[in-house]
């Protein structure tokens, strides 16, 4: 029998440490309405904050530090919308016209982004903290009232504010801005907003990555990089193929491949920001760095056994110079070209960080919001590299379509039929999964799908042997983010249908 543990004295010291820490696990959202401890609200149509994939205090490591500091925050959905959701899911849907794939930016129309406020060093940490969490929320009460007024639809956007504080570090000390979009999506993941912010407010460069090109037909790649081109006029636009899931399977030789390509991306990027700092930064260690990658492919081969090095916003920030305005810092400073990551969550910045590093250094992960916190990575000693933790853009972009986007995790979907519709919408499901219509049904729905995926792959619930629907839908949904199963949903850029056999002959497609 064990025996029973010595009672220890616990301190008054001690018990404000824990309490600190409590209300720290609940997030430190002083400028939103959270769920009461009950778990009730008082009207259904307010808004409460959800905070996903809380960890415990523990596993976060670091004494003091809140494990759940940089955590995805969403708007929760009322009892009364999920279970509008459910009963929705039971009805028929009508395919989508060629036509409803074409999209350009008018998801952002009139939204920007949180910017940080005025600051500078001579600000104590109380201070600037006050000044932005009372910005922040009149930043999101202000889009509240909009959307009421205009009747507008609001996306899922991000409300944690310290991810926001990431996203504005990496835009002060970085010199040129690698802005990464999942080409099968590319408007959707682009805000206007930022791009001006970049290149008109900030005075920075920008340039586009069309990450994972490897999952769709290569004149969608050059239709929507002539988009970009022609809507943004003196945007540098570089095609990479960065998809993790196909890198980790297939022969050798496949692997090889897809590693060379990711090799040609590097290079492209490179030769762009050649042309921008042009003599100012010494990039011949850079070039010289990308031309034995190129020639080797063991670097790719070994990447699985790389152990994981990251570097926190922490021991970033001690390296980095204090100027005396916080906007302002001395171009390429100390001779070093200083890239920053941004885009949205699961578009491949973690997988494009490695293949511009030429090792694994930060892990990969299908999880949006994989990636924590501000992170800085030396390419060579006179470039550098800072990741900034994706984010969600405000936007009038359906949430369910987002979950597709990878922009909200699946296994925190409640309610995932409406998602499933809009899938089956756009993909011919029934035709290429290969399943048949459960003899419950009339028609098929996106619970229909659901059982008959259910039915084929054998997920039952144990206790009643019903088909686990709800398993099934996350296993399709997860297959589509991935571009598995062939579930590959894409977007066109406007006009495509009309002028694909002109894109199917540009000269660009046979590259």
């Amino acid at each position: 029998m064990p025996q029973a543990r010595r009672k220890v004295p616990y301190s008054g010291k001690k018990k404000k440490d824990q309490l600190l820490q409590k209300r720290q696990l609940k997030g430190s959202q002083k400028y939103l309405r959270t769920r009461s401890d009950d778990g009730e609200t008082t009207e259904d149509n307010e808004l409460t904050v959800r905070k996903l994939m809380m960890r415990s205090q523990g596993s976060g490591g670091g004494g003091n530090r809140n494990a759940n500091r940089y955590n995805l925050c969403f708007y929760q959905e009322s009892k009364k919308e999920m279970e509008r959701l459910k009963l929705e899911g039971l009805k028929p849907y009508a395919p989508a016209t060629p036509k409803q794939r074409e999209i350009d930016a008018r998801f952002y129309d009139g939204y920007d982004f949180p910017i940080r406020p005025e600051w500078n060093y001579d600000m104590d940490k109380a201070t600037l903290d006050r000044n932005e969490n009372k910005y922040f929320r009149e930043y999101v009460e202000q889009l509240q009232k909009r959307q009421k007024e205009e009747n507008k639809e609001l996306s899922l956007f991000e409300l944690n504010l310290e991810t926001w504080r990431q996203l504005w570090r990496v835009l002060e000390l970085s010199d040129i801005l690698l802005i990464i979009v999942d080409v099968r999506y590319s408007t959707l993941m682009f805000p206007p907003s930022l791009y001006d912010y970049i290149v008109n407010k900030i005075g920075k460069h920008a340039i586009l990555i069309l990450n994972k090109v490897d999952l769709v037909a290569p004149e969608v790649v050059v239709a929507w990089r002539s988009y970009f081109r022609e809507t943004y006029p003196g945007l540098p636009v570089v095609i990479f193929a960065s998809n993790p899931q196909q890198s980790k399977k297939g022969t050798q030789q496949s692997r090889r491949l897809n590693y060379k390509r990711g090799i040609e991306g590097v290079h492209n990027i490179f030769k762009e920001c050649q042309k921008i700092v042009q003599s100012e930064v010494d990039l011949t260690g850079w070039e010289q760095k990308i031309l034995e990658d190129m020639e080797t492919d063991n670097a790719f081969l070994e990447t699985e056994n790389e152990t994981v090095v990251e570097k926190t916003v922490d021991e970033a920030e001690s390296t980095m110079p204090h100027e005396s305005d916080g906007r302002k810092r001395e171009k390429y400073y100390k001779g070093i070209l200083t890239l920053g990551c941004v885009g949205f969550p699961n578009v491949g910045k973690s997988s494009l960080i490695n293949a511009l590093k030429g090792r694994k250094v930060v892990s990969v992960s299908r999880t949006p919001g994989h990636t924590k916190h501000f992170q800085t990575i030396f390419l060579t000693n006179l470039v550098r590299l800072c990741d900034c933790p994706g984010l969600v853009f405000p936007s009038s972009t359906s949430k369910y379509l987002q979950v597709l986007l990878g922009s909200f995790p699946i296994s925190q979907l409640q309610v995932p039929y409406r998602s499933i519709q809009l899938m089956a919408e756009h993909l011919d499901l029934p035709k290429i999964l290969k399943i048949h219509l459960p003899e419950d049904y009339d028609e098929w729905s996106p619970v229909a799908i659901s059982d008959a995926w259910a039915f084929k792959r054998g997920f039952i619930v144990a206790k009643s042997a019903r088909p686990d629907r709800y398993r099934a839908a996350n296993h399709l949904l997860r297959s589509c983010v991935a571009g598995q199963l062939q579930l590959i949903l894409q977007f066109y850029p406007p006009n495509f249908n009309e002028q694909k056999e002109m894109w199917l002959k540009h000269s660009d497609v046979e590259e």
